[in-house]
């Protein structure tokens, strides 16, 4: 990746996608966020970030917004309420990465959740059954995306918190861990495997390595 690539982020304007927009513009690359309302516009430009206005459940608005220019790679940390039956978390997700299809991005970056897919033995059964459909959608779009044919890394946080970043974030390829990590440590990471090849098509689990739940015996996956 050179300094004149574009990464075009989509869920910048909270949470982990806002942590992501920080940590990249600290690292001088040209970013690109997709925004549905104004609301937090004016404090990414500050940053030196572009942004562009649509909805990622409208698959019309995400190739305009993609499709204009060239696009190295793309992360999403989308998800959400429902609006009109659909949930973000598939059906936004889903949008960006067939339109990263036809826009050949060299990577995509998708943010899901420890509890997706095969981390299910992670969670408890109560957790589950609360955060069953909203996972069972994240699942859906990690599959999405494991057979467009991008290359992809796909992190699942654990438990996440809005404290600033401890440097104890890790990555691991076992699904049955969990635990708690900041958003800004998952931010870090994930501005870590934007170059790391190691990291392409990978399914990676994120926690802090002082905030695990019980101690587990698990091999951390390594960057560099």
């Amino acid at each position: 990746m050179t300094d004149t690539s574009t990464i075009f982020l989509a869920g910048a304007s909270r949470g982990v996608g806002r942590e992501i927009a920080h940590c990249l513009s600290q690292q001088s690359l040209k970013i690109k966020v997709l925004l549905r309302s104004e609301h937090s516009q004016a404090e990414l430009e500050a940053m030196g970030i572009s942004a562009v206005f649509g909805d990622a459940l409208d698959i019309a608005a995400v190739e305009q917004a993609m499709l204009a220019e060239q696009i190295d790679t793309v992360i999403t940390t989308i998800g959400g309420l429902p609006k009109d039956g659909q949930r973000a978390d598939y059906w936004g997700n889903k949008n960006l990465i067939d339109t990263a299809v036809k826009a050949k991005v060299r990577k995509l970056i998708l943010i899901s959740s420890i509890g997706s897919g095969n981390s299910a033995v992670a969670l408890p059964p109560q957790a589950l059954e609360t955060l069953g459909p909203v996972l069972a959608e994240k699942a859906k779009a990690e599959q999405h995306l494991i057979k467009s044919g991008l290359t992809y890394t796909i992190i699942r946080p654990g438990g996440l918190k809005s404290e600033p970043a401890t440097g104890n974030g890790m990555l691991t390829e076992d699904p049955t861990v969990a635990g708690t990590i900041h958003r800004a440590d998952v931010a870090q990471l994930v501005c870590r495997c934007l170059g790391a090849q190691r990291a392409n098509n990978k399914v990676l689990s994120a926690v802090d390595r002082q905030m695990l739940y019980g101690q587990p015996k698990f091999e951390e996956f390594g960057l560099d």
